[in-house]
């Protein structure tokens, strides 16, 4: 493969993976994986772990200063 056809090549394979489709296709790949994963662990007599959330907001008071850095 030629510098050129790569840069082709590498600009295409760019654009597929910016649509939509590739990322409904690769979530549900995940799923798939995941899904699989968790039947082998719980047939091999393990727990499964607990759903852990994706983001956790912490909410600061809003009257509080902010930290000093320390001069050490």
């Amino acid at each position: 493969m030629t510098a050129m056809e790569s840069n082709t090549f590498e600009k295409a394979f760019g654009d597929f993976i910016d649509r939509h489709e590739y990322d409904e296709a690769q979530s549900a790949l995940f799923d798939m994986v995941r899904i699989s994963f968790k039947a082998g662990w719980e047939s091999a007599g393990g727990n499964p772990p607990e759903p852990q959330p994706v983001i956790r907001i912490i909410h600061g008071k809003q009257d509080e200063e902010p930290l000093k850095q320390l001069n050490t």
